[in-house]
Parts: structure tokens; C-alpha cells; sequence
């Protein structure tokens, strides 16, 4: 289908996470935040024996996560009503026996563990997660490892009873465990979840007590009059909360929510695109590696800035303005998916928040944000190769992104018809977006046809 064909879509479809979810985190969030930052006073106020100390450490970071999540499942079951979709596969009214759906359950339970199982033999076998900054992530799931494995039994015994198809993706691995007749397609919807799960999920736990240690630490009032170093330490601020909740997402993926993965990205393209952006593999492209940007430049990374405008006070405060709205709108793109935020995966359609102006908020604010902050085009050592150089690089890194939103939407065309009137109404109206098709419409050749993204 070509874009003259598209059927006309005359409103944006309404989102399946309410702006509640997302912001009822957030609260959480910051309630946890001001008491771990405030904790000398409040130890004092109360009487709390111990060290009066602020609570920046790794444990306080993790604690965190459960500040941000049971405001958002609350607001997800009363306000959203989430459970009560046909979307979750669950049908309340019909609740069965024990003895009927057992079988089912333990050929589940069989799959989970097995799968498990493999996820652990692979954190083992890769170095990299036993080196910093991973050793605390698995430290953690060390940890849970157990309660895991003997909390699956009630859940699963007890969610499949209320199925309406019990026999998903992990029956149909379990059944091929067993050697018992499986629908291939359905194993490898399995694998796709829980790789997904495997690998982002150890990468955002380990990097959630760097951020909130300097995020609880920083002395905001001394840096009133220091436009770097407040727009620093705010945009580390903006980037907790992106972790903070990125995180729960992956960790929380339960049917009962409706937040369960419905489906992993099967295209290839998709996974290289996502992954490369990530450790380990994005070592061998960013930094010093292929696509590294910042050659000849002062080599502060994000903050290159602060370096170049430093003699200049006003135009400091408006870039410091500019990386921190941008860094907020990459925050806010994030906690608008509530307990559903996750790379890869499909998890229902959302079309508010950052997403009624634009379709990848996220991308084009983090890459903004890179230009801005690093400044690639300006090099110290007056090299024009390094200033070309840069200059491309970044430019490739966004086509990366570009490569990865273009698979995204490929992947949600294919899974849900809302998507697509999604879509087809942000091309039309989005007040980013709207513009930019039309720009590419005019660009196009005489009679060519803009693809979508399934085709």
C-alpha cells in the first residue's frame, strides 16, 4: 500500500497506557528520592538509630524500583482497568479447576526453569558480566535466582486457570522439551521475550547506582549560579528517571497488568540495529571504535559544551536550557510507557504523551542531544579531517537509529491494526511528524510512492 492509498484516519487512536501510570511512578520515584536524599533529617525527626548518612548506595538505588512500580500498577489496575482487557489472554469469569489446567502448568513451569537455566549459563559464560559495571546486576539476580524458581509454581498454577488459552508461547517450549508435539514459530516467540529480558535487563540494573548515587549527592543549590554544572547534574537527574523506570519495565512483564511482551521483533535487521547500541557491542563503534565522534575535540564527552561556551554566560544558559528540555523529553518518552517500556518487543500501542507529536520522541531527542552536547563539528587541534570525520560519524550513528525506528514500525505494522491507524494519523497530523512527510513527499520522485513500513 502507497501513501495515496492509506485510509484516512480522522482521530489518534487512544493509547493503551493512560498519562496516570507513568506519572504515578514518577511520584513514587521522587517520594523515594527526597527521602534517600533527605534521610539525616528524617532519621533525626524519627529517631532512627543508624549512621545518618544519605542513601546513595546500590540497595537504595534498587529500592527504588519498587517506589516507581506499585504506584503504577495501582494506577494501571484502578485507573486503566488493564487487567480487565482482552488483551491479557485472561478471562476472569472463568476460573477452572486445579486438575484440569495442572498439566498445562507444569509443562510451563518445566520451560521457564530450562529457560532460566540457559539465561544463567550464558550471564557464566560471558566475561563481560562479570566485570564492572555488571557485577551488581548479578549479584542481584543472583539473589533472586531462587525465589524465582519456587514463586513461578503459584503464579503460573494460579494465572492458568483464568486462560483463556493457557497453551502459549512457554507451553509450546516445554512441550518441545518433552517431545511432545510444538508449533516452532511459538518457541521462537519465546527465546525473542525472554533474550530480550535476558540481556536489557542485566544492562539496566547495572547502571542504576551510578546515576542515583550522583543524583542523590549533587548540591543542586550550589550550582545556581553555574549553568554546567546545573544542566549536568540535571540531565543526570533527567537520566535516573529514564533508568529507573526503563528498568522496571523489563522486570515487570506480568499478563495480569497486560504488561506481558506479546511479541519480540522477529526481524534480524531490528535486533543488529538495537544491539549495537548496547554493551558489549557498541564498544567497537562509539568511544575510540568506528564510528567514535569526538576525535580532536576537548574529550569530555556530553559535556564538549561546556568547554567551547564557556566565555560566553548567556548563550550557557540557553544550551544548558536546550540539553535539559531535550533530556527531559528522552526522560518523558520513557516514563509515558508506564510499566510497559522495553526495547524490542510490542507491548500495545501508545499515542500519547511525547508520541501524539511524534512517532520516535525518544530518537530524535537523544540525538538532538548529541549534537548539542558534544559538539563534533568543533576540534581542538584545527584538524578539518577530524571535523569531517566527526561530522559523518554522527551522521551514521543517526542513521542507526533511523534504521532501528524504521524496524520498530515495521514490527508494530505487522502486530496490531491500531498501530497502523496510528500511524497513518501522526503522518497526517503529528506536529512533528505531519511536516516531515510532507517534506519527504515533495523530495520523492514524480509519481514514486512512499513505502510503508511493512512493505
Amino acid at each position: 500500500m502507497s501513501a495515496p492509498d492509506r485510509p484516512a484516519v480522522s482521530h489518534r487512536p487512544p493509547s493503551d497506557v493512560s498519562a496516570w501510570v507513568g506519572l504515578a511512578g514518577l511520584a513514587g520515584l521522587f517520594a523515594w528520592f527526597l527521602i534517600c536524599r533527605h534521610w539525616p533529617e528524617v532519621a533525626a525527626s524519627f529517631g532512627v538509630p543508624g549512621p545518618r548518612l544519605r542513601m546513595d548506595g546500590p540497595y537504595a538505588a534498587l529500592a527504588a524500583m519498587v517506589w516507581s512500580v506499585l504506584p503504577m500498577i495501582v494506577a494501571t489496575l484502578v485507573i486503566d482497568k488493564a487487567h480487565r482487557r482482552a488483551s491479557t489472554g485472561i478471562d476472569w469469569s472463568r476460573k477452572k479447576l486445579l486438575r484440569e489446567t495442572w498439566p498445562v502448568s507444569a509443562v510451563k513451569l518445566l520451560a521457564l526453569w530450562a529457560t532460566w537455566l540457559v539465561i544463567a549459563g550464558v550471564y557464566c559464560l560471558a566475561r563481560w558480566y562479570w566485570a564492572e559495571p555488571y557485577l551488581f546486576a548479578m549479584g542481584v539476580l543472583k539473589a533472586a535466582a531462587i525465589p524465582l524458581f519456587v514463586l513461578a509454581v503459584p503464579y503460573v498454577a494460579w494465572l492458568d486457570r483464568y486462560m483463556v488459552n493457557p497453551r502459549d508461547h512457554a507451553w509450546h517450549f516445554g512441550a518441545m522439551l518433552l517431545g511432545q508435539p510444538f508449533d516452532a514459530a511459538e518457541v521462537k516467540r519465546h527465546w525473542r521475550a525472554w533474550i530480550i529480558k535476558g540481556f536489557f535487563g542485566a544492562f539496566m540494573i547495572s547502571i542504576l547506582p551510578a546515576g542515583w548515587q550522583a543524583a542523590v549527592n549533587a548540591d543542586y543549590a550550589a550550582m545556581l549560579g553555574n549553568p554546567a554544572a546545573l544542566g549536568m547534574a540535571l540531565i543526570t537527574l533527567l537520566f535516573l528517571i529514564d533508568v529507573q523506570i526503563g528498568a522496571v519495565g523489563y522486570l515487570v512483564t506480568f499478563r495480569p497488568l497486560d504488561a506481558h511482551i506479546r511479541s519480540g521483533n522477529p526481524l534480524l535487521a531490528g535486533w543488529v540495529a538495537a544491539l549495537i547500541c548496547y554493551p558489549p557491542f557498541v564498544y567497537g563503534f562509539l568511544g575510540n571504535g568506528i564510528l567514535g565522534y569526538e576525535f580532536g575535540t576537548p574529550g569530555r564527552g556530553d559535556a564538549n559544551w561546556t568547554v567551547w561556551l564557556a566565555a560566553h554566560p548567556g548563550l550557557m544558559w540557553l544550551w544548558a536550557g536546550l540539553l535539559v528540555t531535550l533530556t527531559a523529553i528522552y526522560a518523558w518518552a520513557t516514563f509515558a510507557f508506564g510499566l510497559r517500556f522495553s526495547n524490542l518487543t510490542y507491548r500495545g500501542v501508545l499515542t500519547n504523551g511525547p508520541y501524539r507529536f511524534t512517532r520516535h520522541p525518544a530518537y530524535l531527542s537523544k540525538n538532538a542531544f548529541w549534537w548539542a552536547s558534544t559538539l563534533p563539528f568543533l576540534v581542538t587541534n584545527g584538524s578539518l579531517t577530524d571535523t569531517i570525520r566527526n561530522t559523518v560519524c554522527l551522521a551514521a550513528v543517526n542513521a542507526i537509529y533511523f534504521w532501528r525506528a524504521r524496524t520498530e514500525e515495521e514490527h508494530l505494522w505487522a502486530e496490531d491494526p491500531k498501530y497502523r491507524a496510528y500511524h497513518t494519523w501522526m503522518s497526517e497530523h503529528g506536529l512533528i511528524t505531519a511536516p516531515l512527510v510532507r517534506l519527504k513527499c515533495l523530495l520523492r520522485p514524480r509519481g514514486g510512492a512512499l513505502p510503508l513500513p511493512a512493505e
